[in-house]
């Protein structure tokens, strides 16, 4: 088997695993709306749902075409990930982990879409009365990826002004 599908295999696992257990765990001990203080003025473990997009985007779109748009923009972007994994070239190591991220990020969070109509999240950074969105590993696994993508782009970037 090829580097790049051991990764994804490993990544995939790695982070639904991780994912869905935390959220699992999350809804079975702390109520909705319910918070726990992990670092005073910084983190807390908050029970919320998104019903919406990346940081709450669409969320008042809860149950009929709302959860229908959301099924369907995720299968979609689903498929051109795997399309651009797919188009990576071996020795493409930080595209290949990349997407195996955000492809893991975006699964993780299609199981809850489908499970509960919409998305749990419980971290919850703040600092004084600013708060992030709250968000949850396949969150992170998507804008980690994301992240990387963007370096890569980058990175080629210099090496093309260099060359």
């Amino acid at each position: 088997m090829k580097k790049k599908y051991r990764v994804l295999l490993i990544i995939l696992l790695w982070i639904l695993s991780v994912d869905q257990w935390t959220k699992y765990s999350i809804q079975s001990r702390l109520a909705l709306h319910h918070t726990v203080p992990v670092v005073k003025g910084f983190l807390n473990l908050t029970h919320v749902r998104n019903p919406g997009g990346a940081f709450g985007v669409l969320g008042g779109m809860k149950g009929g075409f709302g959860s229908s748009f959301f099924l369907i923009f995720s299968l979609l972007a689903i498929g051109i990930i795997l399309y651009f994994f797919f188009k990576t070239r071996d020795d493409e190591d930080i595209l290949y982990l990349a997407f195996s991220l955000v492809l893991a990020g975006a699964i993780g969070n299609l199981i809850d879409r489908f499970r509960f109509g919409e998305v749990i999240d419980f971290f919850d950074f703040y600092v004084f009365s600013f708060h992030w969105p709250a968000f949850n590993i396949a969150d992170s696994a998507i804008c980690v990826g994301m992240g990387l993508i963007v370096l890569e782009i980058f990175l080629r970037d210099h090496k093309k002004k260099t060359v």
